[in-house]
């Protein structure tokens, strides 16, 4: 099998241009913040009524001279949509509960039968979610009540995605986690090939794999998984959720313990 073509030059160029695109509507957002407030000033009679052409020569001209404005302006609207975000993955973290710790397509960790779920989104090729490998180990050794959940949610790419589809294929042949921990303790790209190589290591039948990943239940359950991440609001990884918190990076073993502890007490 071929390798799928390494995306991730291609994925950070679409990123930088998406966070270019988020950046201009901010200050074209900002901008007409800006000139709302004047129009407001006019309206009100602080600042004299001035003919069309003069009112936008006059907002030209406090725009230049008054920079830190927009700045000030994007700084609010970003910290406004933060906000908004956060309360509407909160919101939809209550609605759908069930599908986020007791789905029962998504792969468990080592303790099944825990008394506080700390669910994980993740994609094999972030290397955050490598770091974050080693805490969820300790903490799940440390920890017998700790049940992980994992949710596959490849974004960074092809390579991610055929990762994420063997992943969840290798659940047929009980080996899930051998498979996971291999991949995320792999010091290089993730690939087609790669992953077959990793298959291989942990003993897997990678023929049989490969006929598994075609089920639809298998794009249908990383469907889902972007779906729900969608309606948290989940953009990046690692993504962790326990009781009512969403934690959306990667942070400490002191945090995560704090994070445990708050949803254990309900």
């Amino acid at each position: 099998m071929r390798d799928t073509p390494d995306p991730s030059s291609s994925s950070a160029e679409q990123g930088r241009g998406f966070r270019k695109l988020v950046t201009v509507s901010l200050v074209l957002s900002a901008i007409s913040v800006a000139l709302s407030a004047l129009a407001l000033l006019f309206a009100t009679g602080t600042l004299p009524l001035l003919g069309q052409a003069s009112f936008e020569r006059q907002a030209r001209a406090y725009i230049l001279a008054n920079p830190e404005t927009i700045v000030q302006s994007v700084n609010t609207l970003q910290s406004r949509q933060a906000a908004a975000e956060e309360s509407e993955g909160t919101a939809a973290l209550t609605q759908r509960r069930a599908e986020v710790f007791e789905d029962p397509a998504s792969p468990i960790g080592a303790n099944a039968h825990g008394d506080v779920t700390l669910v994980e989104f993740f994609d094999y090729n972030c290397p955050y979610c490598r770091k974050a490998a080693p805490i969820l180990d300790d903490l799940e050794q440390a920890d017998k009540g700790l049940r992980l959940v994992f949710k596959e949610f490849p974004i960074l790419g092809a390579g991610s995605a055929f990762a994420a589809r063997a992943a969840l294929a290798s659940q047929k042949q009980g080996k899930y986690l051998a498979f996971h921990k291999a991949m995320m303790t792999y010091s290089g790209q993730i690939t087609e090939s790669s992953a077959m190589e990793i298959a291989t290591s942990v003993g897997l039948d990678v023929e049989r794999l490969k006929k598994d990943m075609n089920e639809p239940a298998i794009d249908d359950q990383i469907k889902r998984n972007l779906a729900l991440a969608e309606a948290l609001h989940i953009s990046g990884t690692p993504t962790f959720i326990a009781g009512k918190e969403i934690v959306r990076s990667l942070v400490d073993t002191d945090t995560m313990k704090r994070v445990i502890a708050t949803a254990r007490k309900g």
